[in-house]
This record gives structure tokens, C-alpha cells and sequence, in this order.
């Protein structure tokens, strides 16, 4: 059988991180690259404000060539769907027979929906591997399957702030309050991954500095040791 290319939308999370490891069980995909959302000046990943040089170690560990969409601060949605179709275009140019991008989406219908809308105005397909996954299960196979993530950013309206920079593990998903869900898809925390069967080795992090953003939004600062 002939694999199917297939790009993946890489956060530098656990979900994306997750993906790709479901990906490559797959007999009819081939995972050919990354694709990532990088916000110049800070360089850092959009939305999980990981740095740019833990970013560039990830995706060396996956042995994935890596694909930025470079967004300006404070991006607006024409300037991001700009930005996005020119990262698709780079990565058609490369892998001529690519059609399809993954994300790592587990039940937010609309933000499924209005990914589908946008690739498919831009002549592509979409699949979310993890979509309508129990997430509790979810979030146990990940512990139990190795993986390795620490939260770096933490919704304070939903969760307690001292949960940032903590390591996703069964402790953590044991301490999270009645309603948070255990993959954070209620927007309540952020992770970076570190090391897990997805990884051809670990990454060596260190937490430095803890800020809150918006008087609601507790960064833990990761850094790269190696």
C-alpha cells in the first residue's frame, strides 16, 4: 500500500505530540513534516509560548523537517490565514503529492469546523486522529504511554496558578479540581512535551521564570538544557 503524506500541525503540546505518535501506527499515513505557528520578536510558539529553540530540539527529536508560520504580535485573522496559506504552499512546493494537514483536536467542534473551512478554501483536507477521544482515557494512555510534558501555561480563571510548570503525570491529573478536563481541550492549561515514544530521545528542560499575562494567564518560562 502506498502511504498517504500527511502534515501535522505541531503546538509543541501533548495533543499534537500524542497525534503524531497515533499517526505513525498508522499503515496509510506517512507523517512528511511539521507545521507551526511562530509569533516574531518573542519567537515563540503562538498560544503555548514556548521558545523557539526548545521548538527547533522538538521537532529534531521527531526527525521531522519543520515548517514556521511566521505571524506578526498581535496578528490579526486576515494576517494569520495569509501567513498560514504561504506555510501550505511552502510545504506543497516540497511534498508536491500533500493534501492533507492533521491537528491534534479532541472535541471543540467549532474550532474543528473552522479549520475544515479554512483548508479546504485553501484546497486542502484535514484529519483530527484524536477527535471525540474519552479524554480522561486519553490523558492516562499518555502518562502510561510515556509521554512526558510540563504544563507551561495555565488559565487562572479555571485552574489554580500553581498548577503551571507542573509535569503531566497521574499526580497532576489526580490533583485537577471537579470540571477541568484531564487534556486541558476546555482551554485550561498548555503543555510543552519533553520526551515520549514520538521522540527519538528526550528533551532536558528547566523552569525559569513564572509570569501572569492579562491578569489571567500564569507562563511558566522553559528553557532549553539540552
Amino acid at each position: 500500500m502506498r502511504k498517504q503524506p500527511i502534515l501535522l500541525s505541531w503546538s509543541g503540546g501533548k495533543d499534537a505530540a500524542w497525534t503524531l505518535h497515533t499517526l505513525r501506527d498508522r499503515p496509510d499515513v506517512d507523517v512528511v513534516g511539521l507545521l507551526t505557528t511562530v509569533t516574531e520578536g518573542f519567537e515563540r510558539i503562538a498560544m503555548h509560548g514556548i521558545r523557539r529553540d526548545i521548538l527547533l530540539a522538538q521537532a529534531g527529536a521527531t526527525g521531522l523537517p519543520l515548517i514556521e508560520v511566521r505571524i506578526p504580535q498581535q496578528c490579526d485573522n486576515a494576517r494569520y490565514e495569509a501567513a498560514f496559506a504561504e506555510a501550505l504552499a511552502q510545504a506543497r512546493a516540497r511534498w508536491p503529492e500533500l493534501q492533507t494537514i492533521a491537528f491534534g483536536d479532541l472535541f471543540l467542534e467549532d474550532v474543528r469546523a473552522w479549520r475544515e473551512t479554512l483548508c479546504a478554501r485553501l484546497g486542502w483536507n484535514i484529519e483530527t486522529p484524536l477527535f471525540g477521544a474519552d479524554t480522561a482515557k486519553l490523558a492516562r494512555a499518555m502518562t502510561e504511554g510515556g509521554l512526558r510534558a510540563t504544563l507551561c501555561c495555565v488559565d487562572t480563571t479555571q485552574l489554580p496558578a500553581d498548577f503551571s510548570g507542573r509535569e503531566f503525570d497521574a499526580t497532576l491529573l489526580a490533583d485537577l479540581p471537579a470540571g477541568v478536563d484531564p487534556c486541558g481541550e476546555g482551554g485550561e492549561f498548555h503543555t510543552c512535551v519533553h520526551a515520549g515514544p514520538m521522540f527519538a530521545h528526550a528533551l532536558v528542560l528547566q523552569t525559569g521564570e513564572q509570569v501572569l499575562r492579562e491578569e489571567r494567564f500564569a507562563y511558566t518560562d522553559l528553557e532549553l538544557v539540552a
